[in-house]
């Protein structure tokens, strides 16, 4: 995409939407595994390894129970995409200038910004989604260890209550305020920025060795989604301690045992003293195959400019030589 062109900003946020609604349906279930693998602490382990925990997944909670928390994950997947693509293309635009080549360092920026803004639904959309993800590991662990799990809202019962993405939210909202959605913020911030930061310009030069020439900057839609896949792996795994952090801040209910954190410092701190180095890089893997198709994804949808064509800015044609 050339820097001079001026950009259509309702056409990047259809792109952005419609690549997260399709990257989302895709890599749901490893996701959930990822969720769940990061939650466990040591003595407390219910599953072995991904596969592992969506076979029981499916076993005890049937084939739709690896897509719990999706319908949240779907509603706001949009705005949330549709921000941090379209944002990373705004600021990339600002910090241009006359159509130059923008320095690594302003690629970096611009992948800042992009992440700093997308945290507005970010965080209460992964908020929502986690405590739906990790009920059925609540559940499991209670059948293996029934003596003591804490629910939602009370320190000890004799069961762990399903409650819906709205119920969640109602009560988050009578209880704390709409802070309460945007508990674990400081911590998304810390992931996603870094995550952005090391993301768009590693894309954006992969992107680039796939163009033929400079007169003729385009690039074939598979190159657009290896390009993705690469530099999403490598950005998820270089940030996945901060994701695990983020994980259990946003984890409402507990199961037998677990600590309580107060903050990003306590939570890291804990995690170090009580299950050692290691444990931060929990559901990496999983987090890998969840955002290298992801990502691969949205960039194919989004560099084919579905947004433009609807809009009628552009011809479309997927097989951009």
């Amino acid at each position: 995409m050339a820097q001079h062109q001026q950009i259509s900003l309702p056409a990047k946020l259809i792109n952005g939407g419609i690549a997260g609604i399709v990257g989302v349906t895709c890599v749901f279930p490893i996701d959930l595994a990822k969720t769940r693998l990061q939650n466990q602490r040591s003595g407390q382990q219910i599953y072995k390894n991904m596969m592992d925990c969506l076979i029981k997944t499916v076993r005890s909670e049937g084939y739709f129970g690896i897509y719990r928390g999706a319908a949240v994950n779907l509603t706001l997947v949009t705005p949330e995409k549709a921000i941090k693509l379209a944002a990373n293309d705004f600021f990339r635009h600002q910090l241009s200038q006359d159509g130059a080549r923008l320095t690594v360092f302003k690629e970096m920026l611009a992948g800042c910004c992009a992440g700093m803004c997308q945290v507005i639904i970010t965080t209460p959309m992964e908020m929502l989604k986690i405590q739906m993800q990790d009920a059925g590991r609540l559940v499991a662990q209670q059948r293996v260890m029934p003596s003591v799990v804490r629910s939602y809202n009370t320190t000890h019962a004799p069961q762990v209550v399903r409650m819906s993405a709205l119920q969640i939210t109602k009560e988050l909202l009578r209880t704390k305020g709409i802070m309460g959605l945007y508990r674990g913020l400081g911590a998304t911030l810390m992931r996603d920025i870094p995550f952005s930061v090391v993301y768009f310009p590693l894309f954006a030069h992969l992107h680039q060795l796939g163009q033929h020439s400079s007169e003729h900057p385009s690039v074939p839609f598979y190159w657009s989604f290896m390009s993705g896949c690469l530099a999403g792996s490598i950005a998820a795994v270089a940030v996945s301690p901060c994701d695990v952090v983020k994980t259990r801040l946003q984890s409402l209910r507990k199961g037998a045992n677990e600590e309580i954190y107060k903050g990003v410092v306590d939570c890291v701190r804990k995690i170090w003293r009580k299950e050692g180095p290691r444990a931060f890089l929990k559901g990496a893997s999983c987090r890998a195959l969840v955002i290298a198709p992801l990502f691969g994804i949205a960039q194919v949808v989004y560099f084919v400019g579905v947004g433009e064509f609807l809009l009628g800015y552009s011809p479309y044609n997927i097989y951009s030589a």
